[in-house]
């Protein structure tokens, strides 16, 4: 199957195809992030040349992926808290008129059906290549290790460590980033924080929330945290940052 690269913005896609492609991506929560939500609509604006679409010869959208550019020494202490914070590090940076010089690669997803084929690789390495071009000389990403789920209790920190026989993560997201040769970096404990009402978060898990406490939420790779007086659920989701170059 012959497929290309092209920006996502270049043309209109069939609602029906974007649906199939993004079906099984986040839970329903990922957009409960209100910085995210604030700066969003400057980053598609500004960075749409970093919001890739892998085409097959049917011109059907098969994967996504995108990122944002940032400025960053190279240091581990010196990285963005995690996907919400390169969001805005960007934009800001943009608007400042401060030179980047690496991409963050803050996202790739592909058509369930074609899962373990090597599309998402073929993203990634699109990004890193639009990297190279713009001359930015370090490509970093912060991962969402999707395994998490199935250990909410485990530190992020002690997550990210555990691998299989072969020395590859535990984790699957984390391994096809390793299979292109990206190396661990740092955790993030609190990537993204998502914050809601209680009648929200009943909403988006399915689940009834009787007393203030910590949950275990569908999905959730962290526990949500419930203040029933307050009437706000908050729930900080783990990435890990990983270094492609």
């Amino acid at each position: 199957m012959a497929m290309s690269i092209e920006r996502t913005d270049a043309r209109t896609w069939r609602d029906e195809q974007l649906k199939e492609l993004f079906s099984e991506g986040f839970p329903e929560f990922i957009t409960a992030d209100r910085l995210v939500k604030e700066y969003i609509g400057r980053v598609r604006e500004w960075f749409g040349d970093l919001n890739l679409m892998l085409v097959d010869d049917q011109a059907v959208p098969v994967a996504s992926g995108w990122g944002v550019p940032i400025r960053w020494d190279g240091r581990p202490e010196n990285l963005p808290t995690g996907y919400t914070q390169a969001l805005v590090h960007a934009v800001e940076g943009h608007e400042q008129g401060i030179e980047p010089d690496t991409l963050v690669i803050c996202g790739a997803i592909v058509t369930p059906s074609l899962k373990g084929r090597g599309l998402a690789g073929e993203v990634l390495t699109a990004l890193r290549k639009a990297a190279g071009q713009a001359g930015w000389d370090r490509v970093i990403a912060p991962v969402r290790p999707t395994a998490k789920a199935q250990y909410p209790l485990t530190p992020i920190e002690t997550f990210m460590r555990w691998s299989r026989e072969d020395g590859m993560a535990l984790d699957p997201w984390i391994r096809t980033h390793q299979r292109l040769g990206a190396a661990l970096l740092a955790a993030a404990p609190a990537s993204q924080t998502m914050t809601g009402t209680v009648a929200e978060w009943e909403g988006w898990t399915g689940m009834t929330f009787p007393d203030s406490g910590e949950y275990v939420i569908p999905g959730g790779l962290s526990l949500l945290r419930i203040d029933r007086s307050a009437d706000q659920g908050v729930y900080q989701e783990p990435n890990v940052w990983m270094r492609h170059s």
